[in-house]
C-alpha cells in the first residue's frame, strides 16, 4: 500500500482534535455528523497497517461524536469494523474502494438515523451535505 496522509502520526492526531472539536462546536447550532467518512477511512487505515495506537485514538474520535449526536456508544466503530470485514475485501482492488466505503458508510449511517431518531427531510439533507463534504475532503488530502 502507498503511504500517505494517515501514516503520519502527527496529521493523525491533529485530524482526530479537529474533527472532534468541530463536531462539539458545531453540533451547538447544528446537527452535524462531520468529517465520519473521514474517520470511517482512518479507521480502516489504521486497522489494515496495524497502527493500534493510531487506531485506538479513532475509535475514542468515533466515541465522542457519537456521544455527542446522542448515537449509540460505539455504533459508527462497529459500522466501520464491519465495513472493513465484509464490503472493502471484495472492492479493495478497485481505484475507488475509498469512495464506495464512505458512501456504504453514510447509506447505514442514515439506516441508523432512521432506527435511533425520527428520520426527516433534514436529516437527509445534512447526511448528503455531510457526504459531500468527506468526499471533497478525501480527494484532496487521502
Amino acid at each position: 500500500m502507498v503511504r500517505n496522509s494517515i501514516d503520519n502520526p502527527v496529521f493523525l492526531i491533529f485530524l482526530l482534535l479537529f474533527s472532534v472539536s468541530i463536531n462539539f462546536l458545531a453540533s451547538t447550532h447544528f446537527v452535524v455528523i462531520l468529517f465520519a467518512g473521514v474517520l470511517s477511512t482512518v479507521f480502516y487505515r489504521t486497522l489494515k497497517q496495524k497502527y493500534y495506537y493510531s487506531f485506538a485514538l479513532v475509535v475514542l474520535s468515533f466515541l465522542f461524536i457519537e456521544l455527542n449526536m446522542g448515537l449509540k456508544p460505539f455504533s459508527l466503530s462497529l459500522l466501520s469494523y464491519f465495513i472493513y470485514l465484509f464490503i472493502i475485501p471484495r472492492y479493495e482492488q478497485n481505484q475507488i474502494s475509498i469512495l464506495l466505503n464512505i458512501l456504504f458508510f453514510y447509506f447505514v449511517l442514515g439506516i441508523i438515523w432512521y432506527v435511533f431518531f425520527n428520520f426527516e427531510s433534514f436529516f437527509s439533507y445534512i447526511l448528503i451535505i455531510n457526504l459531500m463534504i468527506d468526499l471533497i475532503l478525501v480527494g484532496i488530502f487521502l
